[in-house]
């Protein structure tokens, strides 16, 4: 393997224990002013240190991510359709490898929509960007954006995590599910589990805990971060489990203790 790839996959899938947190801040590339995203800036600040690596789109990063910090910088580079377009999946390559160099990526990421109407269009942009980033040693994230009429099963969740790490990608992001360990043992390059939509805090904790029990290298976590009234509390939680073996109960209280004196700081300078 490349060694200016390897590097960079070091930095996302920290090698020491072969464990990933993903922070995911580009959901506004579809969803726009997500609910407590509606400042970048302000997010993403208190929460850098503690991620290995942050998703992120090339406008978000310019302009909302210190260009100091030493976090990794997953660099979403799919695009097209907005919440209120006709069909999501209709994704293209929208960012040239050219400027994600200049934005010094250590991964780019690009959803594919396995079984979509636009399912052959995503799978061979896949394709492509692999074949791209490869000329200049940058890893590919594939994730596996799941329809509603599909729903999040083993058997296709296998069938995408495969069809990804087919097509060159290095990392697979993807949900967790019943059975996760045989997505897990049927696809050759290390997997991410998405966070998804917010749940309670510890429900957040348990999809942690399961997914690398599981298999899964880590997990590439947003809104259930961001989204909860505690941001700095949840994912330093998460990372106990990510990084330090806490299982959910011990990481459930580390963040209730976190919870609680962020409270007390907060009412401090009211």
């Amino acid at each position: 393997m490349d060694w200016g790839l390897q590097n960079r996959l070091s930095r996302i899938i920290k090698p020491q224990d072969n464990r990933a947190l993903m922070l995911a801040v580009d959901h506004g590339y579809f969803l726009g002013p997500t609910e407590k995203l509606e400042n970048p800036a302000k997010v993403i600040a208190p929460l850098l240190k503690y991620c290995d690596s942050l998703m992120v789109t090339r406008g978000v990063q310019r302009s909302s991510v210190s260009a100091t910090t030493d976090t990794p910088m997953v660099l979403r580079v799919s695009g097209g359709s907005s919440i209120i377009g006709e069909d999501l999946s209709q994704e293209d390559i929208t960012v040239s490898i050219e400027d994600a160099i200049r934005l010094n990526a250590s991964a780019l990421a690009m959803s594919i929509f396995v079984g979509s109407k636009y399912e052959y269009q995503t799978v061979v942009n896949l394709g492509k960007l692999v074949s791209r980033a490869q000329k200049y040693g940058i890893p590919v994230l594939a994730v596996t954006a799941v329809g509603k009429e599909l729903g999040k099963d083993a058997r296709y969740l296998s069938l995408a995590c495969r069809v990804a790490a087919e097509q060159g990608a290095n990392i697979v992001k993807t949900y967790y599910c019943e059975n996760f360990e045989k997505v897990v043992q049927s696809c050759p390059v290390p997997i991410i589990v998405a966070g998804g939509k917010k749940i309670p805090e510890r429900d957040a904790l348990q999809l942690t805990y399961n997914s690398i029990k599981a298999g899964a290298v880590g997990v590439d976590i947003g809104r259930n971060v961001w989204q909860s009234e505690h941001p700095v509390a949840m994912i330093r939680a998460v990372r106990s489990i990510v990084h330090g073996n806490s299982n959910v109960e011990q990481a459930f209280s580390l963040y209730k203790k976190l919870a609680s004196e962020d409270s007390k700081h907060k009412s401090k300078q009211t």
